[in-house]
C-alpha cells in the first residue's frame, strides 16, 4: 500500500488547512545509491514493486537481479541496471529466489491475476543467459496474492504465500525434472494486511510485515508454534507505517541483519540478529543517481559483488522516479554499515 503524499501536498498548496501528519521518527543517516535499473515498462503508475538478488560467487560482476513490474511481469537485470530479459506474465506482485542443492536457481513470484485465487508462479533462472524458464505454478491459497518468500528448512523447500486478507500459507514445494508441485502444510494468520516476508533458515523463523502494525515472527520449522510474536512495532519512531519490504541477511551461526522499509517516512530500519535490537535508520539520498521514496520491496545479499558493492548489495524499489517510470536503486552495503558506524 502506498500513501499518496502527492495529493496531500497538492491540497496544502491549494490552501487547504488539512495536511499530512509529520512522522515523529528518529533521525536517519543518508547514503547514496551507486546504481539503478532501467525503469519498468509500465509508465505513470505504481508498478515496480519487489526485487530478489542472485549472487554469482564465481564472477560477482555477473550477478543478477529479478524484479517485478506488478502490472506486467518480471524483469531480469544485470548489475549495470540494464534489462537482460522480461517475462510478460501480468500481475506478479512479489518475488524471491533460492539456489537448490543441484545448483538450480528457483524463482517464485506471487501471481495476483486472479483476485479470488492466489498462485505461485515458479521459474528457473538461466544465470548464463539471464532468462527465466517457466516451470509451472501451484496454489497459493484462496484470496488475492501479495507477498512471497522461499526457505530451505532441512531437506524441505517451502514457499510462504502472503495473502492480502492476512493469511499466510506455508506451501511445501517439490521440484523434479523441470516440473513443480505444491502442498499447503500450514496456515498462519495476521489480523490485517501484510506483505513483505523473509525467513531465517538457520532458526526456522518467519518474519512478516503487517503494514499498519509492525513486524511479526512465526516459528515455521517442524513442530513450530502458529502463534505470532510482535518483534518490531510500527511505533512511529523506529518504524513508520506502512511497513513494506523486508530483507534478511544471514551471517555466521545466528548473526546478520533484518532490514525493513519504513515507507511512512521514506526510510529503512536496520535490526541486528538475533536480538532484533534496532541498530539504526537510513535513507537513500540523491547522488550519482536519484534518491528513493515510498519504497515497497527490498532485497539484501551479503558477499562480494565487485568493487562497487564489496561486502554486499542492497536493492530497493523507488516509488518516485520522475520524470521516468519507477525503478530499483542499487546500494552498497558497505556504505550503509559505514554511515551507521557499525561493523560488518
Amino acid at each position: 500500500m502506498r500513501r499518496v503524499f502527492t495529493l496531500a501536498l497538492l491540497a496544502a498548496t491549494a490552501g487547504c488547512t488539512t495536511t499530512a501528519p509529520v512522522p515523529n521518527s528518529l533521525p536517519a543517516v543518508t547514503v547514496t545509491a551507486r546504481g539503478e535499473t532501467t525503469p519498468v515498462g509500465t509508465v505513470a503508475a505504481d508498478a515496480a514493486d519487489d526485487p530478489a538478488i542472485w549472487r554469482n560467487a564465481a564472477d560477482p560482476a555477473a550477478s543478477l537481479i529479478v524484479a517485478t513490474d506488478k502490472k506486467a511481469g518480471l524483469y531480469v537485470y544485470g548489475l549495470d541496471g540494464k534489462v537482460r530479459s522480461f517475462e510478460p506474465a501480468g500481475r506478479l506482485n512479489n518475488v524471491d529466489l533460492t539456489t537448490l542443492a543441484d545448483g538450480t536457481v528457483l524463482v517464485a513470484a506471487s501471481d495476483r491475476n486472479d483476485l479470488a485465487g492466489a498462485r505461485l508462479r515458479l521459474y528457473r533462472l538461466d544465470t548464463t543467459g539471464g532468462q527465466l524458464v517457466a516451470l509451472g505454478e501451484v496454489s497459493g491459497g484462496a484470496g488475492e496474492a501479495y507477498g512471497v518468500c522461499l526457505a530451505q528448512l532441512g531437506d524441505e523447500l517451502f514457499a510462504f504465500s502472503v495473502l492480502k486478507t492476512g493469511r499466510i500459507e506455508q506451501v511445501r514445494l517439490e521440484v523434479s525434472g523441470g516440473a513443480v508441485s505444491g502442498t499447503t502444510v500450514r496456515s498462519l494468520k495476521l489480523a490485517t494486511q501484510p506483505e513483505g516476508c523473509v525467513v531465517d533458515q538457520r532458526s526456522g523463523l518467519l518474519y512478516v510485515g503487517e503494514e499498519d502494525v509492525g513486524i511479526w515472527r512465526f516459528e515455521v520449522g517442524p513442530g513450530g508454534s502458529e502463534t505470532a510474536t510482535l518483534v518490531a512495532p510500527a511505533d512511529g519512531r523506529h518504524l513508520v507505517a506502512d511497513v513494506e519490504g523486508l530483507a534478511l541477511a544471514e551471517s555466521g551461526a545466528d548473526g546478520g541483519w533484518l532490514v525493513a522499509s519504513s515507507q511512512g517516512d521514506n526510510a529503512y530500519v536496520l535490526y541486528e540478529l538475533p536480538s532484533l535490537r534496532p541498530a539504526g535508520r537510513f535513507r537513500v539520498g540523491r547522488g550519482v543517481v536519484g534518491s528513493t521514496e515510498e519504497t515497497d520491496g527490498i532485497a539484501l545479499v551479503l558477499g562480494d559483488f565487485g568493487p562497487d558493492y564489496p561486502t554486499g548489495l542492497l536493492v530497493v524499489q523507488d516509488g518516485v522516479n520522475a520524470p521516468a517510470a519507477q525503478n530499483f536503486k542499487l546500494v552498497s552495503w558497505a556504505d550503509v554499515i559505514a554511515s551507521l558506524g557499525l561493523h560488518h
